[in-house]
Order: C-alpha cells, then sequence, then structure tokens
C-alpha cells in the first residue's frame, strides 16, 4: 500500500472525529521524562510533584485526550507501595524510598476526576542497569528471584523461558489491579531483547525447548505470560482494559519489508496472534515510522485486528529538532490516514512532545482533530449488556441563568457508571453522533449556564456508560 495521496504535502481536511475513538498519550516516569520533574523529598517538594501531574493531565483534559499510559512499573522498580518492587528512583532521587504519597493512587483520581481512563503502564521483560542492582534495596530482583535473571550487556532482563517468569510478571499485575481502580494495563517491552540472539537462554532452552524450534518456543514463552496474565486479571476485574505496545512492523509484508525490524521475527513477539486467541483487548503498535514504513503495516494490523481494538502508536518526538526534525505533515497525514481507514485511535510517545505543542501538534489536535470528547471503544467482546437508563431526581433552576440536574446512580455489576452528556438543537438528541457529546463525567449530576454561547437552546441527553464500555438508553432533557 503506497504513502496516501497528499495535496500540496498535506491532507485537505481530516474525516469528521467519531463518538468513539482511543485518544491516549504515553506518561514516562523512567528518569522523569514527562513526570515527575520535581523530586519529592519534603511537604513543599511533594505538592509541586502532584501539582506538575495535575497541570500534564489539565493539559490533555483539554485537548481531549481520554487515556493515559502512566509509566507504573519503571524497570523492576515502581511508583506505588509494593510489596514485591522497590520504589523507582525518579520520584525522591534514591530508589527504595517512599515519596510520602502514593502517585498511583494519586493519578488515577486525578484521572477521572477528568473524565480519563488510567492505565498502569508496566515494563515487562528488562529490569534494571546491573550498576543500579545494589541501590535497589531488599525488593530488588537480585535478592528475591535472582532465578529469573539473565544479564545481557548492561542490563538484567528476566528470562521469558522460564515458568517463574510468568508467575512473578502475574502476581506484580494482579497486586497492582487488586489495590488500585486501574481503568486498564499496558504492557511495555513484552518480548525479547533487541539483540535476541545473543540472549542467553540457552540453558532454560535445554530444559524447557522440548523439542520445538527455538524461535517457535520463544514466541510461545512470551504468549504464555501474556496469556496468563490475561486469564488471572479478568477473573480479578474483566473490565480492566489489556494492551500492549508491540514493535509497530508485525512481520515483512508481501510487498513491503520489515528491513530486520519485526515483533513477529526479531524479537519473538506474535502479537497478532493474541488478538486472534483473545488474550488481549487492545494493541498500541509502535509505529514510529514515514512513508512506506508506516502505511503498509498500519493497514495489516487493522486488517488482522479481529474485532479488538488497534490504536497505533505515532511517534510524535520525531517532530522536535533535537531527534529527528520531522516535518508537521508527516504526523498530519497519519492521523489523517488512521481515521479514514478508522482504526481504533491514535496513541502519544511521549506526553511531554504533545504538552509543549511541538510544530502544533497541540493545536492541531484541540482545533481541529478532537473538536469533542470522544468514548472509548465498547469492549463488547467482555460483555455486551447495557446498563440502566439515568433516572432524573432534580431539575432546578439556580440563579436564574443556571440550571441544575442531577440523577439517580447506575451500577453495573456492582460498579458505578460513567455519564456521557449530549447536546444538540434537534430533539431527540442523537448521541449516536459524535459532534453532540460535549462531556463525560463521574458525577451524578450536571449544572449548566442555560445562556452559555456552547448550550443556549439546546436540549439535553444523558446516557450511563458501564467499565466495558456499552452505553444505555439516554435520558431525554428538552
Amino acid at each position: 500500500m503506497p504513502v496516501p495521496e497528499q495535496e500540496d504535502g498535506f491532507f485537505p481536511t481530516a474525516t469528521p472525529a467519531p463518538k468513539r475513538e482511543v485518544r491516549a498519550v504515553w506518561v514516562t516516569t523512567l528518569s522523569g521524562l514527562d513526570w515527575p520533574k520535581t523530586k519529592a523529598t519534603s511537604e513543599k517538594s511533594r505538592e509541586e510533584q502532584k501539582a506538575e501531574l495535575c497541570q500534564i493531565l489539565d493539559r490533555l483534559q483539554e485537548c481531549h485526550i481520554n487515556t493515559i499510559f502512566l509509566q507504573t512499573r519503571v524497570r523492576g522498580s515502581v511508583i506505588y507501595p509494593s510489596q514485591m518492587e522497590p520504589w523507582d528512583v525518579c520520584l525522591t532521587g534514591r530508589f527504595d524510598k517512599s515519596p510520602g504519597y502514593d502517585p498511583l493512587q494519586f493519578a488515577i483520581e486525578e484521572a477521572h476526576r477528568r473524565s480519563m481512563e488510567l492505565h498502569a503502564w508496566v515494563v515487562t521483560i528488562p529490569c534494571f542497569k546491573i550498576a543500579n542492582a545494589g541501590k535497589m534495596g531488599r525488593k530488588c530482583m537480585t535478592k528475591t528471584h535472582p532465578e529469573l535473571l539473565r544479564k545481557l550487556g548492561d542490563t538484567y532482563y528476566a528470562d521469558p523461558g522460564l515458568p517463574g517468569t510468568a508467575t512473578y510478571l502475574t502476581r506484580l499485575c494482579h497486586e497492582i489491579v487488586e489495590k488500585y481502580d486501574v481503568d486498564g494495563l499496558h504492557f511495555d517491552y513484552i518480548r525479547y531483547p533487541e539483540n535476541a540472539p545473543a540472549f542467553p537462554d540457552g540453558q532454560t532452552f535445554r530444559k524447557y525447548g522440548k523439542g520445538k524450534k527455538k524461535d517457535e518456543w520463544r514466541r510461545d514463552n512470551v504468549t504464555a505470560i501474556v496469556s496468563t496474565i490475561y486469564k488471572d486479571v479478568k477473573e480479578l476485574k474483566p473490565w480492566v482494559r489489556i494492551s500492549c505496545s508491540p514493535v509497530g512492523k508485525y512481520d515483512d509484508l508481501s510487498r513491503y519489508s520489515a528491513r530486520g525490524w519485526a515483533a513477529y521475527s526479531t524479537v519473538h513477539q506474535d502479537a497478532q496472534r493474541w488478538l486472534r486467541d483473545g488474550v488481549m483487548d487492545m494493541l498500541c503498535p509502535m509505529m514510529y515510522f514515514q512513508g512506506d514504513h508506516f502505511y503498509p503495516f498500519a493497514a495489516d494490523w487493522q486488517e488482522r485486528a479481529y474485532g479488538r481494538t488497534v490504536a497505533p502508536g505515532l511517534g510524535i518526538y520525531f517532530l522536535h529538532p533535537k531527534e529527528r526534525d520531522w516535518e508537521w505533515g508527516v504526523v498530519q497525514r497519519e492521523l489523517c490516514y488512521l481515521r479514514q481507514q478508522q482504526l481504533g485511535g491514535q496513541a502519544y510517545f511521549r506526553s511531554q512532545f504533545l504538552t509543549d505543542n511541538t510544530k502544533g501538534i497541540y493545536d492541531y489536535l484541540k482545533q481541529d482533530f478532537y473538536p469533542h470528547p470522544a468514548l472509548m471503544p465498547a469492549m463488547t467482546w467482555q460483555s455486551d449488556r447495557h446498563p440502566a437508563m439515568p433516572v432524573l431526581t432534580t431539575r432546578q433552576r439556580l440563579q436564574g441563568i443556571n440550571e441544575h440536574l442531577e440523577w439517580q446512580p447506575v451500577e453495573m455489576d456492582g460498579t458505578p457508571c460513567r455519564y456521557a452528556i449530549y447536546a444538540s438543537k434537534k430533539k431527540p438528541v442523537d448521541t449516536e453522533r459524535g459532534e453532540n457529546l460535549i462531556t463525560v463525567t463521574q458525577n451524578c449530576h450536571y449544572t449548566y449556564n442555560l445562556l452559555s454561547s456552547t448550550l443556549y437552546g439546546l436540549h439535553l441527553a444523558i446516557t450511563a456508560i458501564d467499565r466495558y464500555g456499552n452505553e444505555s438508553e439516554p435520558l431525554q432533557i428538552p
């Protein structure tokens, strides 16, 4: 598939934004790249660290981002009080030191307050630099599970071929999902290292290979980790969306070569099989490419989505002059193509390059590409039941120009629903039209100005949305 037709270097217009679309951003905590910049070493700096995150979330909310991938397990260390692994260095400047609060809990509450989903981003196979092992305290894997670790270059990796690796990572993910109200788990680096032939797993292969070819065995090992975690999490909280970021090209195509960098053949990551086998809800392949390295491979992911969600990750950091200094049109064309071909959405690596408005990308998203909020795609394969319609309990005029609405809380399987509010000049309000969606809230009330330019003379409708993304019939409010 060639690069799409261009007009003066750009698509003339983007396809209108749909009602449902993944709009995700990776917020990197490794070395505080996106957050935190301030180390929490005192009460004052702790509050500054919190405020930094709130500023990021505010800015992302303003351009209608709906999903935050927050790096929660960094490299064998974490940003929450874990029974299994030490605190990461990014929070205080020291490993295994508490920042004095729970950053993951804080991030979840603040994201939900802004009607955004929070997915815990878990780096899986790479653990930590060998030089850092002595700084990480008694919960470091070199002390708790040294048998799972292998050295390659300057880094410790968990060996995917050992059954204990799947068990360990499943326990870690179980801890996160059990303790926290995360909306998703997002796996990064759930694969073998880049220089896979050098990975020292010969002894493991001899013990567990069972007559398979080594490439096939390795792919099966990674798939076993994915399957084990997926089954455990779904038994605990089935609405938690499981996703990962595979290498951006699945494998060579009939007309286009992956040029030696492919998920399936290079790093033993059979991500399309995970969709087919139903052990992954969403893929965000790292498509940090352009031209013929991007378009045909994006089409390949879409053609083999097996009814699940594919939201390609875009390398917007390449727009920066100190990176590859891409022309803005490269990313704009990719965005328009993904929307035009009806992929499940987009993800952006990484947050700072979006919030800093690198080459105008923030302005473009806010003003043109994401003009209204969007709901996440529903996980109908997990549940296709719809919640009850909200029931209005209060409609009250306040101070003459404001109207206050309240409705009864709606629950589905014992978990609270969120609510989507729509508005249009026509009645009944068509809640299938994305442009009518004005906000999503976790509250059971809504107050608006009757004379505001955005809502004057409009009719409202309210729907309930369960944790799987299924939506109720609308409560129409003329």
